[in-house]
């Protein structure tokens, strides 16, 4: 068994690490041409307002199913996805976070309209929270196929999720409907037709005796288990953290850039941090393959995989870095037009900070797989208080410019941390202690 989950560097492991980049590529192209279709036909006050409504309702939705995306990968890897009434515990938790995200929008949705859509009516932005539960279903069908280690399927919805908006954002604008009303039409739909598709895997996956229908406890419908509920709870929260800070560290900018500058500089903004995060594509990658394999290898076995992919990944993102700097000028210009000549200085600040994306992302596999998502949560905590003073700082007197060094600032530290830590808590006598300290952790 430990021959058959040994994770290389090479091969197999390559070649699903370069699947699901490709995916992520895939989905930053579609991205990139729903951003270009937007700033065309409303220009960067539109391209603001689609960043702010693509991040804010995924945001509350995120945060009222108490970490469960985080925690799906761990829980439904062998042997803990057997346990019975999982799937009851893990379908209540999802239901009443929709739900909660849901009525916290629409009551917050005045405040929202006035910080953040000063031109929008209030009952437009309260229409656009109902896409926090096609987000949150989305999210939670992507996680669920992740945890099952369906990494074809996984690749699929990654780049499907970004794809599927192009065409649903046209089909409002054909029939007369355009600016934010448009977004809000396009996201909820797309949300809708890709979950569809996850959902559909997952239950294929499952097979249809589970697909509600199992005995023991073990099919989808039943009674929650409030103690396995609590362990859920618990690691997810932990892991929430730093999902959520995770999230904040990458677009707590916007959200600074756009009240404090308005959607026009916020849109410009948005075209270079999308364009800078190419690079953190293979770390995404690498965490979203390795997270739910190291979940289940032994602690010695894990630690010296994690470890062999450190110097590997460092180097692959400085190469292709050079490129992309080099590119960013005519790309911007070409895509965008002239309006958006303002993004490039901030694109290539931001790309230095993504250097050490790449080991990063295998760091937080290693911590999220052993068990240890409040580790990962604390270091990413030291990278939000340095976002948090550096754009208080910075934005009011260098606007896109400012944000785009507090991020690229915070990136480094916090990427760097991560990677201090996985080489500390690797080493063989520390991997061959963490058995003790996983088992503490997942039941607290």
């Amino acid at each position: 068994m430990s021959g058959r989950l040994r994770l290389p560097v090479s091969g197999e492991m390559f070649r699903t690490v370069v699947a699901n980049t490709s995916a992520r590529a895939l989905a930053i192209a579609g991205l990139t041409l729903a951003t270009v279709l937007v700033a065309r036909t409303g220009g960067p006050s539109a391209v603001g307002e689609y960043a702010l409504l693509r991040m804010l309702p995924g945001l509350v939705g995120v945060l009222c199913v108490l970490g469960l995306p985080g925690a799906l990968a761990y829980f439904l890897a062998a042997p803990r996805r057997d346990l019975p009434r999982l799937w009851p515990t893990l379908i209540a938790i999802g239901f009443g976070g929709a739900l909660l995200g849901t009525v916290a929008w629409l009551a917050a949705s005045p405040v929202i309209a006035h910080v953040f859509f000063p031109q929008e009516s209030t009952l437009m932005i309260a229409a656009a929270g109902l896409t926090v539960p096609t987000q949150l279903v989305l999210t939670l069908g992507k996680t669920t196929l992740q945890g099952l280690e369906d990494r074809r399927g996984g690749d699929v919805v990654i780049a499907a999720e970004e794809l599927a908006f192009l065409p649903c954002y046209l089909l409002p604008l054909v029939t007369g409907i355009h600016g934010v009303a448009a977004i809000v039409i396009g996201l909820g739909l797309a949300d809708l037709v890709v979950a569809v598709e996850a959902w559909r895997r997952v239950s294929r996956l499952l097979g249809w005796r589970r697909f509600g229908l199992a005995a023991d406890g073990l099919g989808w419908f039943g009674r929650p288990d409030r103690a396995l509920g609590g362990q859920i709870a618990s690691y997810g929260l932990r892991g929430q953290v730093g999902g959520l800070i995770t999230l904040l560290n990458l677009r707590l900018d916007f959200a600074i850039l756009g009240a404090m500058a308005g959607p026009a500089v916020l849109g410009s903004y948005a075209v270079a941090s999308k364009y800078a995060e190419l690079l953190r594509l293979p770390g995404n990658a690498l965490t979203w393959v390795c997270y739910p394999r190291l979940a289940k290898l032994g602690q010695a076995e894990a630690a010296a995989s994690a470890r062999r992919m450190i110097r590997p990944t460092l180097i692959g993102i400085l190469l292709a870095a050079i490129p992309v700097a080099l590119l960013t000028s005519p790309v911007m210009r070409l895509l965008y037009g002239a309006s958006f000549g303002p993004a490039v200085t901030p694109a290539r600040v931001l790309l230095a900070g993504m250097l050490l994306a790449g080991a990063s992302g295998v760091a937080s596999a290693y911590l999220y797989g052993r068990g240890t998502p409040g580790l990962n949560s604390i270091v990413l905590g030291f990278g939000l208080l340095v976002t948090v003073v550096l754009d208080v700082l910075l934005i009011p007197a260098h606007g896109a410019l400012g944000a785009a060094i507090a991020s690229t600032a915070a990136y480094l530290s916090t990427d760097a941390l991560l990677i201090g830590v996985l080489l500390r808590l690797s080493t063989p006598s520390r991997a061959r202690r963490s058995s003790t300290v996983q088992a503490t952790e997942v039941s607290a």
